[in-house]
């Protein structure tokens, strides 16, 4: 299938050396799906859809690897929906080259990389599924120059910090994953979301 050939590496690892530079890396979060399915729907992602509550929407569900080798949305769809039964969302199969490219990646470095989902760690971090958008800015307080962060949304910035703050809880021992144990594809990588 050649799924395992080589290739530049993503941008994950071009921020990952850069924060090398100022100290070592010890678990990287990631907010992309690890671990394709074959001919289902991840459990993880379901259960993801549980933590969120009114926000379930914002987890989509994994595309099988077959329908992210299709070469279009509706060829994408009709492959997914005869594997695990659904269809897939044009945005879901927009993400196909970061989710390969990821697929890829994790099997040449060295590092820990888990997959997180930002919204299952804010419902952990607030003790209960958030209720607002956090395009909002609530109840949020940034500082005046966040640097080159500065110029993403506010959305991306609070999803960094979270995934930050989970891959410090992957790193301290203190994180659980979804499911427990995590399941497994035709590729072998634990797919589970850690929060």
């Amino acid at each position: 299938m050649g799924r395992r050939a080589r290739s530049s590496p993503p941008e994950s690892s071009k921020l990952i050396g850069a924060v090398e530079a100022a100290r070592p890396v010890q678990v990287v979060a990631i907010d992309i799906p690890i671990g394709l399915p074959d001919t289902s729907v991840r459990r993880a992602d379901l259960l993801a859809r549980a933590r969120v509550g009114p926000r379930w929407p914002s987890v989509f569900l994994t595309p099988t690897r077959a329908a992210l080798l299709a070469g279009s949305h509706a060829e994408a769809s009709a492959i997914n929906r005869g594997r695990s039964g659904a269809g897939i969302s044009a945005q879901a199969y927009g993400l196909r080259t970061k989710l390969l490219e990821v697929d890829r990646w994790i099997t040449t470095t060295t590092r820990r990389v888990v997959e997180v989902h930002p919204e299952v760690s804010f419902a952990a971090l607030a003790g209960a599924p958030l209720t607002v958008s956090k395009r909002s800015s609530a109840g949020i307080t940034l500082a005046d120059e966040l640097g080159p962060a500065g110029h993403a949304g506010i959305d991306d910035i609070l999803d960094a910090a979270v995934a930050a703050w989970t891959a410090r809880r992957v790193a301290n021992g203190q994180a659980e994953h979804i499911p427990d144990p995590a399941e497994t594809f035709g590729d072998s990588h634990p797919a589970a979301i850690w929060i």
